[in-house]
């Protein structure tokens, strides 16, 4: 084998191998900070304001006993088409139950399935940071789960859900949470394989 021939699979050994480092890169960049966001070209621009007027609602909710369960509410798609599940917005009682947890009322976060399955962890006035990374308030090592997945925080004395832009999202007694969503007692957050709910 010549020497130039020698050289020329050298230097494309050395391509091959930097493409594979910049997919891995790649890979790394996307699951720790999301995807970017495009800018808007001048046309989109022009456009958007006549995009932003308020939508009517698909449907108006029947009045139903401060008891009953509300539905979870769909989040209209930016194509203006209902998602295939259901989204958590800030509503009251929206999960079917109605009491909040507040630092008065919930003392302890329970994992009720999952590989934890069974541990407790105290509440107190600090966030809980949930996801893969080591750095997290609650480690959960799956692969459905984010480095950073959701952070369970105090806002105004009681307790809220926020997914932090995770890949396969969290989910509020079986709804997608998209926006901080306040976490009612006994009501189960899914994240990855684990779900935990809020107890006295």
């Amino acid at each position: 084998m010549s020497e130039l021939t020698l050289l020329v699979l050298q230097l494309g050994f050395l391509l091959v191998l930097w493409l594979f480092i910049f997919g891995i890169v790649y890979a790394l960049r996307s699951d720790l900070f999301g995807r970017r966001v495009r800018k808007m070209t001048p046309d989109a621009a022009a456009a958007a304001p006549a995009a932003a007027q308020p939508v009517e609602p698909l449907f108006s909710p029947a009045p139903v006993a401060a008891s009953a369960p509300l539905p979870p509410v769909l989040a209209p798609t930016p194509s203006g088409a209902a998602l295939t599940e259901p989204v958590y917005a800030p509503t009251p009682s929206s999960s079917g139950h109605s009491v909040k947890a507040t630092t008065q009322n919930a003392s302890r976060l329970v994992i009720t399935s999952g590989p934890k399955v069974g541990t407790e962890f105290p509440l107190t006035a600090e966030s809980i940071t949930i996801g893969r990374s080591t750095d997290s308030s609650l480690v959960i090592r799956d692969d459905y789960t984010s480095t950073h997945h959701a952070r369970l925080m105090l806002w105004n004395g009681e307790w809220m859900i926020q997914d932090l832009d995770s890949t396969n999202g969290t989910f509020l007694s079986g709804a997608r949470v998209v926006v901080p969503t306040p976490v009612p007692l006994n009501a189960p957050v899914k994240i990855g394989a684990t779900t935990f709910e809020l107890r006295r």
